[in-house]
């Protein structure tokens, strides 16, 4: 008996991406072949948006740098939240989650942002731009998975990764209002 770790393991794979195994779940290959792959550009498109929330709230300027950095940390544990729930509804559909960033990085259809900082407007706005492909993405997908008969999968986009984004919108589009001084 030996309570030595083997350690620097290699394996072949044993599920390609973009492949679904068949589960008992009483929908159609072809409609899990193409949520999965739907699920996927999503789930990248998440995990940009969570890394970018999180480079905003590192960055953050001015008087306003406490509240955003605050709201924007929030956010950010959300679409957190949120890819976790993406890549769990791959996995029940019999797909393979795009998990490495490298990957995410091939699929998503989020812009990336520069290298450096910043001011609050820009990153605002690019948060925004961000959610705006996301959501127009999303609501697409939702619709032609409910057309398949995937009521999971739509009932996720719609109750979860929509609800989240337009509230996550509202709260960030109301920072760009020009509101007048009072003379108070």
């Amino acid at each position: 008996m030996n309570s030595q770790p083997h350690l620097h393991q290699h394996g072949a794979e044993i599920q390609e991406f973009g492949t679904v195994t068949q589960l008992p779940i009483a929908l159609s290959h072809d409609a899990r072949q193409y949520s999965c792959q739907r699920l996927n550009r999503v789930l990248a498109d998440t995990q940009f948006l969570y890394s970018l929330y999180k480079k905003c709230h590192w960055g953050m300027r001015g008087p306003t740098a406490y509240q955003l950095h605050l709201l924007f940390d929030k956010h950010a544990q959300e679409q957190l939240e949120l890819v976790d729930a993406l890549a769990e509804r791959v996995q029940t559909l019999g797909g393979v989650a795009v998990g490495d960033p490298r990957h995410a990085a091939l699929i998503t259809g989020v812009p990336r942002p520069p290298d450096g900082v910043e001011g609050v407007h820009s990153m605002l706005s690019r948060l925004l731009d961000a959610h705006e492909t996301i959501l127009a993405d999303v609501r697409d997908a939702a619709t032609r998975t409910a057309e398949l008969g995937d009521d999971g999968t739509q009932d996720l986009l719609v109750s979860q990764i929509i609800r989240t984004g337009e509230t996550q919108v509202w709260f960030l589009a109301e920072h760009l209002v020009v509101t007048p001084e009072t003379g108070a």
